[in-house]
């Protein structure tokens, strides 16, 4: 079994990263265009009311988010595990985690399907949701948590999947959900006349046959990591280490669910309708950018995971290097493609003269951070897949949380719609310093390993690095 993951202490670090990382990203990136088709075809389904409508989309997707956030903390945890397994060749305990992923995935999404159906409204009233957009978020919502099942599943699997070093395979279910989604979207939505309901169904649909095709993966025994049916009972101990690490990827999805809550209301008090719509476009744009960041992260996490489990640190310190450097290029590259074509951007969604407007302003003022961006989500991948849960949740709520809520609850005081603009890069340099030390630290742990003989190295970094 754990054969077929040896190439991730063997190879050539750069091709490796490559590899692994270039069909996360692809696969990011069809995720982020059919997000992004959502609202364009909205937008041209409603016409004159699209503002409205594209805001009720805009409410809808941190709730959304967070049905995915419980596929995230599955994920991220599990494949951790599963890496680091495989890199000591523990391949019972890897069947055992990838078991209760499975059983875990079914269990979450029931539990949090039956509240959020019942409170559907006070929730879509908490997030900000006016007179104007509450139709349509709700409309939307609905399927969306019916749905959740396949989502939580499909999230989960992906990484566990790309744990193994299949990044391809990960890829191309992405690609099958994204490619069916960018079709049926406009069949329900404009052939149909079915509105975002059916921009709701489209989405779940090609959800659920992703999924399917990564199950099927699983149970034709292809993957490098066994399926046993036996291992579909939850294991105490393995699910406390799961979410002890995954709940740093699960606080960060969440957190930005609840950071939009004080977005959303500050933009309702100070903009309306067009800076909820603004926002949930610039959002969805800039997700071009994050997606391709994360699939960096993503791409590295494997090799972390296995090198740290096999102690072969040098490889780790290679690695992290080369995502940091890749991320930076992209964070400045994605960012000054959007400023240079923003109008054209804004223009896609409506034709809104108060939408474009405020657009402009924003969006040259929001995404500034971008370039920095890239440090806190490499960095924070890193404690991850090493298994250090404290300082992977600390960095995890660093943007949103620590920093993002706080200066868009004070700086709009003073300087209005401007200031929840403004909140966003300040947050993003915040969190970039913040991960830069804790980075160093690390850095230095796996730096003096050097001097160490490699017998005494294993036992040595565990001892320091309990302490970050």
């Amino acid at each position: 079994m754990d054969e077929k993951s040896e190439f991730l202490g063997k190879d050539n670090i750069k091709k490796l990263l490559f590899k692994l990382s270039a069909p996360i990203v692809i696969g990011m990136l069809v995720q982020a265009i059919y997000n992004v088709v959502d609202t364009f075809f909205v937008g041209m389904a409603y016409g004159t009311d699209d503002v409205q409508a594209i805001g009720g989309l805009s409410i809808a997707f941190p709730i959304q988010m967070m049905v995915v956030a419980f596929g995230i903390v599955l994920g991220t945890g599990g494949s951790s595990i599963i890496s680091r397994a495989l890199g000591a060749r523990e391949n019972e305990k890897a069947e055992k985690v990838l078991g209760n992923v499975f059983s875990l995935s079914l269990i979450l999404s029931v539990l949090i399907a039956i509240p959020c159906l019942y409170y559907l409204d006070p929730i879509l009233k908490i997030f900000g949701a006016t007179a104007g957009v509450m139709p349509y978020a709700r409309e939307y919502l609905k399927y969306i948590i019916l749905g959740g099942t396949v989502f939580v599943f499909g999230v989960a699997t992906q990484n566990i999947v790309r744990s193994e070093g299949n990044a391809r395979l990960a890829m191309n279910a992405m690609l099958v959900g994204g490619g069916l989604n960018i079709f049926l979207d406009p069949l329900f939505m404009l052939g149909f006349g079915m509105g975002v309901k059916g921009a709701a169904i489209a989405t779940v649909i090609s959800q659920t046959i992703a999924s399917i095709w990564l199950l099927l993966y699983y149970l034709k025994g292809k993957g490098a990591v066994h399926f046993r049916p036996k291992t579909l009972k939850p294991d105490m101990k393995i699910v406390k280490e799961i979410w002890a690490i995954g709940i740093g990827s699960f606080v960060m999805q969440c957190s930005n669910s609840v950071m939009m809550i004080f977005v959303f209301n500050a933009l309702a008090t100070y903009g309306g309708d067009s800076a909820i719509a603004v926002f949930g476009v610039i959002i969805k744009v800039n997700s071009f950018i994050f997606m391709s960041l994360l699939g960096m992260g993503f791409g590295l996490q494997p090799i972390v995971g296995f090198n740290y489990g096999a102690k072969k640190y040098e490889r780790i310190v290679e690695a992290v290097k080369l995502s940091l450097a890749a991320t930076t290029t992209i964070g400045i590259l994605g960012l000054l493609s959007i400023l240079l074509l923003k109008e054209q951007i804004l223009g896609l969604f409506s034709a809104d003269p108060q939408y474009l407007e405020i657009g402009k302003k924003a969006i040259t003022i929001m995404l500034l951070g971008m370039p920095l961006v890239g440090m806190n989500v490499i960095t924070s991948i890193l404690f991850q897949a090493l298994g250090k849960a404290k300082p992977a949740f600390l960095l995890s709520i660093s943007r949103q949380l620590l920093f993002l809520i706080p200066l868009v609850t004070i700086l709009p005081r003073y300087y209005q719609l401007n200031g929840v603009w403004a909140a966003y890069p300040i947050s993003d340099f915040l969190a970039f310093l913040l991960s830069g030390f804790l980075l160093f630290r690390i850095y230095k742990i796996f730096k003096e390993q050097k001097k160490s003989s490699k017998t005494a190295a294993g036992s040595e970094i565990a001892d320091k690095m309990s302490n970050i």
